[in-house]
C-alpha cells in the first residue's frame, strides 16, 4: 500500500500541493457551519442562521462553475487572487454586520456576494489532473484527495463551532477567513503544479454540462449528496429520539471513518475494469448500503451500519472524478470538476431539507428513507446514462488543444 503513496509524494511538487491544499480546503468545511453558529450565538434565531448560511452555500454552488470557467481561460494565478480577495472582503463585511446587528436583508446580500469564494477542491483536483492525466498515479492522487477532504469535514465543523462557542460568536468565521487567505496564498505559491491554460477546440464552447456524460455524472453526484445530507439530519434526529443527542458525533464519525479507510485502501489498488463499470458498481454498492441504517435498533448498530455505508463513498468519488477527467477536455477541466462539486453540494442541502420535512411528519427513522429514495434515483440515472458514459470515456481527450501563449 505504501509504495503507491510514496511514489505519488516523491513526484516534484506533489508534497507542497498536499500541504498547501490541506489548509486551502478547510474553509469550505468551516464557513457554512461557522455562519450558522455565529448567528445563533448572536441572535438566537435558527431560521435566520440557516437561511443566511444557505444563501452563501447556494450562491457558492451556482457561481462556482462560472468562476472556474474563468480559471480555465485565464489561469489560477490570475483569477484566484481577485475572487478570493473579494470573497474575503464580503465575509468580513458579513461578520461585521452580524456583530453590529445589521438588518437581515443586508446579511443575505453579503452572504450571496461572499459566495464568490472559489471552489478549492476543484482547483486542487485540476492540479492532480495536470500532473497525472492518463497515468495510474491519478487514481492514488484522487484517493488521497478524497481522504483529505473527509479529514477537512471531520476537523472543520467542530473547529468552527468550538471557536465560536468557546471565545466569541464571530471567532469561527474569522478563523475560517484567515485560513482561506493563508491557504489560497500557499496554494498559489506552488507554481510548479499550476495547470497550463489550454485553448480548446471551437466545438467545446458553452457549458461543460453539454458534454456527453457530464449531466449523468452531475445528477448522480446530486443524488449522492442527497444521501449524505439526509443521513446527517436523520442521525441527529435518531440520536435525539434515543435520548442521547451527543451520540450523533461518533455516529457521523463512523460514517466518515468508513469512507476514509476505504479511500486510502482504494488508492493503493490498481483496478483494470472499465471506468464506467467501476462507476456503476460504486453507485450500486452506495445505494444498497444506504438501505442498512433504517433497520438500526440503537446508536451502536447505527454506527456499524453507517461505517459499512461509508466504505463505498470515497471509492465511488475517486472513480467519478477519474471519469470526469477522461470525458472533460483539458481546456474545460476546472469548470467540469466544479459542476461535479456543485451537484453534490446542492444535493447535500436538498437532502437535509427533505429529511427534515419527512422527520417532522413521520419520525426520526423515516429520515433514512430519503437516503434510500435518493439511492434508487441515483441507480436509475446511471443506468440510463451508462452507454453515453462508455462512449464518452472511449474518446478520452479532445481532438485538438494547444497551450496558451
Amino acid at each position: 500500500m505504501a509504495n503507491h503513496y510514496r511514489e505519488l509524494l516523491t513526484t516534484p511538487g506533489a508534497t507542497g500541493l498536499v500541504l498547501a491544499s490541506s489548509i486551502a480546503r478547510l474553509p469550505q468545511a468551516m464557513i457554512g457551519i461557522g455562519i450558522i453558529t455565529m448567528l445563533v450565538q448572536q441572535t438566537g434565531v435558527y431560521w435566520l442562521a440557516g437561511a443566511v448560511a444557505g444563501t452563501f452555500t447556494l450562491a457558492n454552488a451556482l457561481l462556482g462553475p462560472h468562476i472556474s470557467k474563468q480559471v480555465d481561460q485565464h489561469g489560477q494565478s490570475r483569477v484566484l487572487p481577485i475572487v478570493t480577495a473579494f470573497s474575503i472582503g464580503m465575509l468580513l463585511a458579513l461578520i461585521t454586520a452580524v456583530y453590529l446587528r445589521a438588518p437581515a436583508a443586508l446579511l443575505f446580500v453579503l452572504a450571496a456576494l461572499a459566495g464568490t469564494m472559489p471552489s478549492m477542491p476543484s482547483m486542487i483536483r485540476a492540479r492532480w489532473t495536470q500532473l497525472f492525466r492518463g497515468k495510474p498515479q491519478l487514481h492514488t492522487a484522487f484517493s488521497l484527495d478524497t481522504v483529505l477532504t473527509e479529514m477537512a469535514y471531520i476537523v472543520g465543523p467542530p473547529l468552527a463551532i468550538g471557536l465560536s462557542v468557546s471565545f466569541f460568536a464571530e471567532a469561527g468565521p474569522l478563523v475560517a477567513v484567515g485560513l482561506l487567505a493563508v491557504g489560497v496564498t500557499a496554494f498559489l505559491l506552488q507554481r510548479q503544479t499550476e495547470p497550463k491554460v489550454v485553448v480548446g477546440h471551437a466545438s467545446h464552447g458553452g457549458s461543460t454540462l453539454l458534454i456527453p456524460g457530464v449531466r449523468t455524472i452531475v445528477l448522480a453526484l446530486l443524488a449522492m449528496g442527497v444521501i449524505g445530507g439526509a443521513i446527517d439530519v436523520a442521525v441527529v434526529a435518531f440520536a435525539n429520539a434515543q435520548g442521547w443527542p451527543a451520540s450523533a458525533t461518533f455516529i457521523l464519525a463512523a460514517y466518515a471513518f468508513g469512507s476514509l479507510v476505504a479511500g486510502l485502501t482504494f488508492g493503493a489498488m490498481r483496478v483494470s475494469l472499465a471506468i464506467e463499470k467501476q462507476f456503476l458498481i460504486g453507485i450500486l454498492v452506495t445505494a444498497f448500503t444506504g438501505v442498512l441504517p433504517i433497520f438500526a435498533a440503537d446508536v451502536y448498530v447505527l454506527s456499524a451500519t453507517l461505517f459499512i455505508a461509508g466504505i463505498s463513498f470515497a471509492p465511488t468519488m475517486v472513480v467519478v472524478m477519474k471519469l470526469g477527467t477522461i470525458i472533460i477536455p483539458p481546456s474545460r477541466i476546472t469548470e467540469g470538476l466544479t459542476w461535479m462539486t456543485t451537484g453534490i453540494s446542492i444535493g447535500v442541502a436538498l437532502g437535509g431539507m427533505l429529511a427534515g420535512v419527512v422527520i417532522d411528519a413521520y419520525g426520526a427513522r423515516a429520515g433514512f428513507g430519503v437516503a434510500i429514495g435518493a439511492g434508487i434515483m441515483m441507480v436509475v440515472v446511471v443506468l440510463f446514462g451508462l452507454r453515453t458514459l462508455g462512449a464518452a470515456s472511449a474518446v478520452q481527450v479532445e481532438p485538438q488543444f494547444s497551450p496558451s501563449p
